[in-house]
């Protein structure tokens, strides 16, 4: 099916690009999407139409001279027409369906673009900005390191080699069974919320420098240690701009599609069919 037919034509391109040997490129005084560059019994084949299979091409072709890949996509073209000419007036049924969700693809990825090309503005980043940031406050943050061990024993005999004056770091790599053993227990900075109730209770009630009491959560016993703590101030629209602009587009995109939807005749007389028939492939060769 129109999988298949894919796979034939990623095959044909591979094969064009690993046989392909240089050839003359064709010049001409002004070319445009519409200069005819080959023909096929008489069907042409466009600079316009060689522009767009480039787009298609696995990445690791785009590294190719141009001269390479120009006489590489003209050979691929030329073979996939001759292929498709032998089919004449007799297009499969699915290759005709596969045809029409492609041509309504490329379509509504037109309309998209168009859309994009204006939907990020000053005013619409300064209103997104607004919506997230407006009641914002600095977010209190803290910087800790643990030691993750099985039992409530273990936790209480580094916390006395802690108090004899061993090194957090060292006992971590030592004893921790956590990923963060090989930092010296360090988790970095977090807010509340990223980390389970019970350590963060304990995070939290401890002064810089101090180290808990053992802390049991579903991991297991935790020695923690908190190495500082700070206020993170609320971010500018400078510092944001560029994670609120997809949010922009996004919303551009759906505003448009919403009043498109609302505005057309939508009807499902198709209601009530069996889902499961979307399955079913042997319905594109009736």
């Amino acid at each position: 099916m129109q999988k298949l037919h894919r796979n034939a034509i990623t095959s044909l391109s591979a094969a064009v690009f690993a046989v392909w040997a240089a050839g003359p490129v064709l010049a001409q005084d002004t070319p445009d999407a519409d200069s005819v560059i080959a023909t096929v019994n008489g069907v042409n084949i466009t600079l316009g139409q060689m522009i767009m299979a480039r787009t298609t091409l696995p990445e690791q072709y785009l590294t190719l001279p141009d001269e390479v890949l120009f006489n590489g996509i003209l050979d691929q073209l030329i073979q996939q027409s001759v292929l498709a000419q032998t089919i004449g007036d007799n297009t499969p049924r699915s290759v005709q369906i596969a045809l029409e969700n492609e041509r309504r693809a490329l379509l509504a990825a037109a309309v998209v673009d168009d859309i994009l090309k204006d939907a990020v503005t000053d005013e619409a980043l300064q209103k997104a900005y607004d919506e997230a940031f407006a009641n914002a406050q600095p977010t209190r943050e803290w910087n800790a390191s643990h030691i993750l061990v099985e039992t409530q024993e273990e936790a209480a005999a580094l916390i006395a080699r802690l108090n004899a004056g061993e090194e957090f770091a060292a006992l971590a790599q030592e004893a921790s069974s956590d990923s963060s053993a090989a930092s010296g227990g360090q988790l970095g900075w977090f807010e509340s919320g990223m980390m389970v109730p019970d350590f963060e209770a304990a995070v939290v009630a401890l002064e810089v420098g101090a180290v808990s009491e053992p802390v049991q959560t579903q991991f297991g016993w935790h020695v923690v240690k908190l190495n500082e703590t700070r206020l993170r101030e609320v971010p500018s629209l400078d510092q944001v701009s560029d994670e609120l602009r997809p949010q922009v587009e996004r919303a551009a995109v759906q505003a448009r599609l919403d009043a498109l939807t609302a505005a057309a005749a939508v009807e499902r007389p198709g209601a009530g069919i069996d889902p499961a028939l979307i399955k079913n492939l042997d319905l594109l060769e009736n």
